[in-house]
């Protein structure tokens, strides 16, 4: 059985899509280019696996690719490289730093901040915390596992109001209360 159309089924509009398709488009251009650039890096580390001295080199590298609606209802986009594999701005040369360089998302609430970092192997008493002004920054040590991150948090918080919140799985939260 068929429904038939009414007055007001001719008024409904759909919704403005442009900005986000437009939003779609910038995004997939941005992941050729990381498609790229991680065909670059995979034939630059075949070439460079090993290093000056001949020990061979190991290392975590990626991106951590963020879509969200972001101002004026426009779709927003982060590429945020992570690991401990980085190239020396001045040699080119590939360096394998000690510590791992965490993913991180930080979640703005009315009451806090909630930082969110992916460290597995790591648990709550393996975590030091330093916080600047509004510079948090994260150091974890266990054994083989080291991580090190700098994040910047949208305002500044005296030390005693950022806090270890929990660790669980190698999920670590960290508060920062208002």
């Amino acid at each position: 059985m068929t429904k038939k159309k009414t007055e007001k089924d001719e008024e409904r509009k759909l919704p403005d899509l442009s900005g986000i398709l437009g939003g779609f488009a910038n995004f997939l251009g941005k992941l050729d280019e990381l498609a790229k650039t991680g065909k670059d890096l995979k034939e630059w580390s075949e070439a460079h696996g090993t290093d000056s001295q001949g020990r061979e080199m190991k290392g975590v590298f990626g991106y951590n690719v963020k879509v969200g609606l972001g101002k004026d209802n426009k779709t927003d986009f982060k590429i945020e490289p992570f690991g401990n594999f980085h190239e020396d701005k001045k040699t080119g040369e590939p360096i394998v730093h000690e510590a791992i360089e965490p993913i991180v998302d930080i979640f703005e609430e009315a009451t806090h901040t909630l930082v969110v970092v992916e460290m597995p192997g790591i648990g709550m008493k393996d975590v030091t915390l330093d916080v600047n002004d509004d510079l948090l920054t994260i150091k974890a040590d266990k054994g083989k596992k080291k991580y090190y991150k700098e994040v910047l948090l949208p305002k500044s918080y005296p030390k005693k109001k950022v806090t270890i919140a929990s660790c669980n799985n190698g999920i670590l939260e960290i508060k920062c209360n208002n």
